[in-house]
């Protein structure tokens, strides 16, 4: 537990200092019951230190001609906000992966035969990914996998069945994702998810 808040409390920290987002007060107790129970996740421990520091907040958002933006707004809104679009960040990791079974795209072969009927072939990826571990998002599409008493969890970028590593914890994350200009990988950056599935996808 120590070492997923200490984990936490410097990538809160590094980002405060980084000085490039809002940062309202931390989550409390009662905010992280209530969210856990309303969306079925527990923060790993060092999550919940990041948020319990400080909570990043998102700015109003100005379109950059010619730049995608996954949300218009990328920070989870934790505390109140647009809870429809905390509800498409938590269900991102398995919805984009469904849709690329849907579209014929993709098929794990861990998953055993795939049936001839396209709604069946769905209905045995959806079982196969409720019962896969949940992934919580960080910042648009980058996310850390669930799970109370666990820390230290690479970073995960993830676009359906694209899933690469973007941090080798959350501090590392904090300094690839905003530090301009971001940290260049020493040679032997090898950071290896520890997620059952998913890290079957890097």
């Amino acid at each position: 537990m120590t070492r997923g808040v200490d984990l936490g409390s410097t990538a809160a920290r590094r980002l405060a200092e980084l000085e490039c987002c809002e940062i309202a007060p931390g989550l409390t107790d009662a905010e992280f019951a209530r969210i856990e129970a309303e969306h079925g996740v527990e923060f790993a421990d060092d999550h919940r230190a990041f948020l319990a520091a400080g909570l990043p907040v998102n700015s109003p958002f100005e379109p950059e001609p010619g730049v995608f933006h996954t949300w218009e707004q990328p920070w989870p809104e934790w505390r109140g906000g647009d809870q429809a679009g905390l509800r498409e960040q938590l269900e991102w990791p398995v919805r984009k992966v469904l849709e690329e079974v849907e579209t014929g795209g993709h098929w794990n072969r861990a998953w055993g035969e795939r049936p001839d009927a396209p709604e069946a072939a769905l209905a045995v990826a959806r079982q196969a990914l409720a019962e896969a571990p949940r992934l919580v998002p960080v910042y648009g599409h980058r996310f850390l996998p669930a799970g109370r008493g666990t820390s230290g969890h690479p970073v995960l970028s993830v676009w359906g069945t694209d899933i690469i590593c973007y941090g080798t914890d959350l501090a590392d994350y904090v300094d690839r994702e905003f530090r301009d200009p971001a940290p260049e990988f020493p040679d032997d950056w090898a950071p290896r998810a520890t997620v059952p599935f998913w890290r079957d996808y890097l």
